[in-house]
């Protein structure tokens, strides 16, 4: 209709097309200027580098003001031609194959924690440089789902996990009676992780074995990690992977990175809010 206005009246095109005439009005002022939230969809998209998917732009664009569902978030985006990474499969780290002693599976899949160090997961991945093989392994904090300790090494063995686990007790202030729960892997079981666990009176924790599920909070965070850090990207060196990674972790999904656990807020802020309504509670 648009290419044929100067050649016929808007009323032969439009009973020729059995098309109304705000009909055509409204497509038209679409077609010219998209929607604000389309605008804001598309704005958060690229702000996370297409790192995300529907349900959380639209936790994202609820936050701007916006009133919408997930639903109108997917067509908005189909519509405008953007798509979320692709999650591809990685392999398994685990080395369970051990005749190390194992621990009793005491978390149970609980992983609904109310209070910030009760319980932390941790596990291990692998990244792939043009120089080789990167081993990230990881203890996250149930309650806020905050990777509280980390570590990355050329070499997946007991001082990778160890020092993963000695920097999360640092970050939060030594605590003690913390149930830490990874799998069977024969780092997890070594004398120097337990000498680890005793000396700072913590609980041991393990999935049963080949059950994935039992962690799948630390397995799932490796996996928007690697769709939304990794792959896409080619990191030439294990410099440029760690860097990356403290990227991700420290500045993007700790402090920005809204989650689905955490009624759409980042980590740090999920925190920040429960030590504000406890320090309310304390005065009151």
């Amino acid at each position: 209709m648009q290419e044929h206005l100067e050649q016929h009246t808007m009323a032969a095109l439009c009973e020729g097309l059995r098309v109304s005439r705000s009909g055509f009005y409204a497509w038209r002022q679409r077609d010219r200027a998209p929607r604000p939230v389309d605008v804001a969809i598309r704005t958060a998209y690229e702000e996370h580098r297409g790192k995300v998917g529907a349900p959380y732009l639209a936790a994202e664009v609820q936050a701007a003001g916006f009133t919408t569902s997930q639903r109108t978030v997917g067509r908005s985006l189909c519509k405008q031609g953007l798509r979320a990474r692709v999650v591809r499969k990685f392999r398994h780290t685990t080395d369970s194959k051990h005749r190390l002693a194992v621990e009793p599976n005491l978390l149970d899949r609980r992983f609904t924690v109310h209070r910030p160090n009760r319980v932390w997961v941790g596990d291990i991945t692998y990244l792939r440089t043009t120089q080789g093989w990167l081993y990230l392994a990881v203890m996250i904090d149930l309650f806020s789902r905050q990777v509280v300790g980390w570590q990355m090494s050329q070499r997946i063995d007991q001082t990778l996990v160890n020092d993963a686990l000695n920097a999360a007790l640092l970050t939060r202030g030594m605590p003690t009676g913390v149930l830490i729960h990874t799998d069977r892997g024969s780092q997890y079981c070594a004398d120097s992780f337990r000498t680890i666990v005793a000396k700072h009176k913590l609980i041991q924790s393990m999935s049963r074995k080949a059950n994935c599920w039992d962690n799948s909070v630390a397995e799932s965070f490796f996996a928007s990690l690697k769709k939304q850090c990794v792959y896409g990207h080619t990191l030439k060196t294990r410099n440029d992977m760690t860097q990356h990674i403290f990227e991700y972790i420290e500045i993007y999904y700790n402090r920005v990175r809204r989650h689905s656990a955490n009624n759409w807020v980042s980590p740090v802020a999920f925190e920040r809010l429960h030590n504000q309504a406890s320090e309310g509670r304390a005065v009151h």
